[in-house]
């Protein structure tokens, strides 16, 4: 049976989880693929911190260097993180002779292009299926599964803590704050969330959905970005009276020969499968020529889903098949072509609107005659009796306008006198909406 020497870098959760799949389902994976991973080498700063594993004797080391200079290990998983360090050993490895497995997404989207060229000077491949959504094979699914298609557009919800928050605060009632502290009571968020939250996370992981779905370079300050750190509960609320749910939503598509890619927060309406997804879960559903729409829904982070894909990558390196994707895929061969990128402001959606105003007459014409001004056409009006007799809930929906325009009607509607609470306007999804005319 063919053997294969594999080192892990990074012994930390992810990299505890890919190191106990190779030890403990090493025999039923060498059954399965014809080829047996040998665990050679795991290093990691800290050696004395305690682990669910236990590693054989003589394979956990300090020492980086022994991992790059074993001319036996042919995979090297990198599990480190970052765009600094992380991306210096990927380039070290790669120059060894070493084909890498990484769920570094950072690394990806920000340096992907350089780490890409790397492999291909090396003769190396990369692969990153645990990069984006963890143990959904997504990555897979788009490259291979849907080869047939022009892929027209990908919708996910790709950070499962933004998603776990949004639930709660649907679902209970609660505060962004007081999901927030439940979230990180439960593992879901960090101390410091704001990667996770501002929907810094997420907007990696579209980069690279977006560069392999569309084939194309995929620079990160060209996806649009806004987290959930300003939602309020009484949106949810009203939002599901309209029959809508709020979610952290990364939306990619081409336009009229142009890349439209950006990460905010979006009333999905109730009948969509992405509408279902709840708690830490992701899922991202991807709009074919042929097929037409797909849905793939799982586990989005965690220790053995992200290890599950980062060993999928392993046997798919050890049998030689990661290396001819990497020569075959046009993006990440270096050959494809570098599309434009359509600003947001031109983008066209429906929107949701709350305004909290005076209860007085004449109000709300003016708001409608400012929308009415910037050609923004409205679909419905929701106004209801306030507790506060000082003010009252406007909520009104719109059919399709450009961002520009809704921009320009928030900022003229905030010099109302009229206005005394805020003005909040959240983006809307409607079926099929979203594919590329």
């Amino acid at each position: 049976m063919k053997t294969v020497g594999v080192a892990v870098i990074g012994f930390g959760t992810v990299g505890s989880g890919v190191v106990r799949l190779l030890l403990e389902e090493g025999d039923r994976l060498a059954a399965a693929t014809g080829c047996r991973l040998v665990l050679r080498h795991v290093c990691d700063v800290d050696l004395a911190r305690p682990r669910d594993v236990q590693v054989p004797p003589g394979v956990l080391t300090d020492d980086i260097e022994r991992a790059i200079g074993d001319p036996e290990v042919r995979i090297a998983v990198e599990t480190v993180g970052g765009t600094t360090f992380a991306v210096d050993l990927m380039k070290r490895l790669l120059a060894a002779g070493k084909d890498v497995v990484t769920a570094n997404k950072a690394a990806l989207a920000e340096r992907g292009p350089e780490l890409f060229a790397a492999a291909r000077e090396a003769h190396r491949s990369i692969s990153f299926e645990a990069s984006v959504a963890a143990g959904i094979p997504i990555i897979r699914a788009i490259r291979d599964g849907l080869v047939a298609n022009r892929i027209r557009e990908v919708i996910g919800i790709l950070n499962g803590t933004c998603n776990y928050i949004l639930t709660r605060m649907t679902s209970t009632g609660a505060s962004y704050e007081e999901a927030l502290r439940e979230a990180q009571a439960r593992g879901y968020a960090e101390a410091d969330p704001h990667l996770d939250v501002s929907g810094e996370d997420a907007r990696h992981k579209l980069a690279i959905l977006g560069g392999l779905a569309f084939g194309t370079r995929v620079r990160l300050e060209d996806v649009y970005v806004e987290g959930i750190a300003g939602v309020d509960p009484q949106d949810i609320t009203f939002g599901g009276r309209l029959g809508y749910v709020l979610k952290l939503l990364a939306i990619g598509r081409v336009i009229d020969g142009s890349l439209s890619l950006r990460v905010h927060p979006t009333f999905v309406p109730k009948s969509s499968p992405l509408a279902t997804v709840a708690e830490a879960y992701n899922a991202v559903l991807v709009r074919g020529h042929a097929v037409g729409d797909t849905f793939y829904y799982g586990p989005g982070a965690g220790q053995m889903p992200t290890a599950s894909s980062i060993v999928a990558d392993l046997v798919d390196a050890a049998l030689g098949r990661a290396g001819t994707t990497f020569e075959s895929v046009a993006w990440l061969a270096g050959r494809s072509a570098a599309m434009p990128v359509k600003p947001i402001r031109e983008v066209e959606t429906r929107y949701y609107l709350r305004f909290d105003v005076l209860d007085e007459p004449g109000v709300l014409g003016s708001l409608a005659g400012i929308l009415g001004r910037h050609r923004i056409s409205v679909a419905s009006v929701l106004q209801e009796e306030s507790s506060d007799p000082a003010s009252v809930p406007v909520v009104v929906t719109t059919h399709r306008a450009p961002e520009g325009s809704f921009v320009s009607a928030i900022e003229e509607v905030r010099r109302l006198p009229a206005l005394v609470g805020r003005a909040v306007g959240i983006r809307m999804l409607e079926p099929g909406e979203e594919a590329a005319r």
